[in-house]
């Protein structure tokens, strides 16, 4: 199936699909909800995995500065969960980010064993001032935050 599938960078006509894979992750409480308006706002920092023409996975990317970006908002419908995509898609995030400089990327993360996976590591959250500032501050779980941060070195 991997060899089906395209990663490639999001259109704007991906947004609705790239609503519903986060929806449907943001019901079972394992990432917060994107609006549409704010996947529109920044289609161009997100990744699609399209397989025959059907958005199946996403995932997006966020600079921090000139050294260090976040993945964020990775999700794959379920009925595609297993297959190698969610890797293909970080694979991509990467291979941008090291085109663009990046030396460090993290994630804030309730699935840590994947990550461990594709090479990141556990790092407290207080590495990343700079995501506290950005969006933890407006974030519902500020106060009991359940995710782990990790780090990788690109």
């Amino acid at each position: 199936m991997q060899s089906e599938v395209v990663i490639r960078h999001a259109r704007l006509a991906d947004a609705a699909a790239i609503s519903a894979i986060t929806a449907e992750y943001a019901l079972q409480g394992i990432m917060l909800e994107r609006s549409g308006e704010n996947i529109i706002e920044n289609i161009r920092n997100f990744f699609v995995a399209d397989y025959n023409g059907e958005v199946i996975g996403c995932c997006a990317i966020a600079f921090y500065n000139l050294m260090l970006a976040e993945i964020r908002s990775l999700a794959v419908f379920n009925r595609f969960k297993m297959k190698g995509i969610g890797r293909l898609l970080v694979e991509k995030a990467e291979t941008v980010l090291r085109e663009e400089g990046v030396k460090e990327v993290f994630v804030l993360t309730l699935n840590p064993e994947f990550f461990r996976r594709v090479g990141y590591s556990e790092i407290m959250k207080e590495y990343f001032p700079q995501k506290i500032w950005r969006d933890c501050t407006h974030c519902p779980k500020l106060m009991a935050c359940d995710e782990i941060a990790m780090v990788k070195k690109l």
